[in-house]
Formats: C-alpha cells, structure tokens, sequence
C-alpha cells in the first residue's frame, strides 16, 4: 500500500482492532477515530481521536490523510431505529467530512445489506438489493448515502459473515459446544460465505492501494458453508464431544420470540432474536467472490477449520473460554 495515512472510524472494534494494528506494522500513520467515552486499548503509534460520528467534528480526524476507513456502526440492537442513527446518519457524516478533507472513503457495508441467496444463484454486486433485516436495510441505505455523495471518492466492501480472534458472533456457539449440545436452526439446504478477519484486512489494504473509485466488492472465501458443517467445525475447534441437534423451524421462531421480550425489557440484543431467525431460515447467505479476486488481486487464504483453531486458540488465551482439556475427546 502506498498510502501512508489513513483515519479508520470503529477502530476498537472486531475488525477495526485488526485493521489498525496491520496499518501499525506496516508504517501507516494511524488515525484511530473512536467514541468519546471509549476507553478500550489500542496499539502503540495510533494517534486517537476521539469524536462522535458528527461532520462539523470529524474534520480535524480526517484532515490531511489519505483514506478514511469507515468501520464504525450497530450490528446488534433491539430497535430497529438504533441502526439508522448509526449505519445511516452516521455515514452521512463521514462521508461528508471525507468529502470535506479530500480523503477516499472505504466504506464497509456488509453482504446483508443485499440480502439472503441460494447456494445454486450466489449474489453478485450487481444484483438488486433486497435486505432482509433492519441492520441489512441500514447498510444498504449507508451505501446510498455514500454513492450519493457528490465529489466524494469511495469504494464499498461488502464482506460476508467475518469471524476470528476477539469476534464476539461465534463466542456463544463455542460456549455451548463447551457445555456438549448444539443447537442446529434453520433450512437443510442453506449454505453461508464465510471470511476470516485477516482476509478482511488484506482486502481493505488492497482497496486502498489499488481499486479504483465508484465499486462495490463483495469480501468472502469462495467455498461455502452449509450451517451443520459450521456446527462440526466449531465442535472440531473447541475439541469437545458435542451433540448437534436439529430443531425445527418453529421452534427457532419461538426462541426468536421469548429472546426479543427479554432483550426488550433488558434493553440489551441477546444472539437469538426474530432478525437474526429470519437469516437462519433464509435460503441462504452466500456471494461470489470473483470482484475481490480480479479488482483487489485478494483470494482468502483462510480455511473455516484454520480460521476457527485460531479462534478458539484465542478465546482460550484470553479467558473467554476455559483452558483446553489435556487429550482431546473423540468427536
């Protein structure tokens, strides 16, 4: 990349602590723009800036630098106006200040903001969008934001289902393949696209260094991921004997249900709610991936059982998972 600064907003998060940490070791100057009251680490050599998603205070982040790296958003939340403030207006902001200071904009969006797809018709960036959820409808309206800003110079990832190191997503499967029974929702036949969070990051790298303006890329591995291959997987990782256990879809649907009363009254979105079901029972989550590969010049080179191991290697390391058992049980 010859880009030596760069401003990433959600820079203490999944991805962004990853993204900013490859910046760091490859000499990048570093603008790490984050919440006021955040108070979580970053490496040594960023430079924090800490301002709210809001133009007229984004212009000192953003002055002077060479990209801007949009992570910050909501993934999670109970109501579906919280995404908007944030994957929307939020958006409009940096896409406004990035204008202002003359920076590229990356903007990462999500496969979810085009919606479900069949492993037999794999979405390609330019099918019509059709979110099905409000966190997919907010990023799809952020990239609108974005395309519709005029004089802006951006390019759009969309990266499909990103796991790894100090993902929070997967943590609950593990735990409960750790107490030996998993549970398996959602259609017989689906399959999801799946990316490890270094193949994130190269491709974020790439975009910068070398995709022209005005694209939309699609970010995933190419082999898919039917959700009983994910369970094994996530049971090989862990090295627990755990039992994979079909559940019917209406039961799912009930869990969905009682998980959004409890979430409602404790203001706080549990795993399982009546978005996160409409995605199990889809037909599927899955992409092609041919963009990334002749736009960016990046194949993921993380396999899911790789990408896992290493994942699970890290909850252990830091205590999100208890210490791996001695010899490992048969699976």
């Amino acid at each position: 990349m010859t880009t030596r600064s760069v401003a990433v907003t959600g820079a203490t998060g999944f991805i962004g602590r990853h993204l900013v940490a490859h910046f760091v070791a490859a000499g990048v100057d570093v603008r790490a723009v984050v919440r006021p009251e955040s108070v979580r680490a970053l490496p040594r050599g960023v430079t924090i800036v800490r301002a709210p998603l809001v133009a007229n205070r984004l212009g000192d982040a953003f002055a002077g630098v060479d990209a801007v790296v949009h992570l910050a958003g909501v993934t999670r939340a109970t109501r579906a106006e919280v995404y908007e403030k944030v994957n929307v207006h939020g958006t409009r902001a940096v896409a406004d200040a990035a204008r202002a200071s003359g920076a590229r904009l990356i903007h990462i969006s999500s496969l979810a903001a085009v919606g479900s797809a069949s492993p037999v018709a794999p979405r390609r960036e330019e099918d019509p969008p059709a979110p099905i959820t409000p966190y997919g409808a907010s990023k799809l309206a952020g990239e609108r934001v974005v395309t519709a800003t005029p004089g802006l110079r951006w390019t759009i990832l969309r990266p499909a289902a990103v796991y790894g190191p100090a993902d929070s997503a997967l943590l609950p499967l593990f735990r409960l393949a750790e107490r030996g029974v998993l549970p398996l929702i959602g259609r017989p036949g689906a399959a999801y696209t799946f990316v490890y969070v270094a193949d994130v990051v190269r491709a974020v790298d790439a975009a910068i260094g070398r995709a022209s303006d005005s694209q939309t890329i699609f970010v995933g591995h190419p082999r898919l991921v039917t959700a009983r291959t994910l369970l094994e997987q996530i049971r090989a990782a862990a090295a627990r004997p755990a039992l994979i256990v079909p559940l019917p879809l209406v039961v799912g649907r009930a869990a969905a249900l009682l998980c959004d009363l409890v979430g409602g009254l404790t203001g706080r979105p549990l795993p399982l709610n009546r978005w996160r079901f409409a995605e199990l029972a889809a037909e599927g989550f899955v992409c092609r991936v041919d963009r990334m590969r002749e736009q960016l010049g990046v194949e993921a080179g993380v396999d899911l059982p790789e990408g896992l191991a290493e994942t699970a290697a890290w909850y252990r390391r830091e205590g999100w998972l208890p210490p791996a058992l001695t010899t490992a049980p048969p699976l």
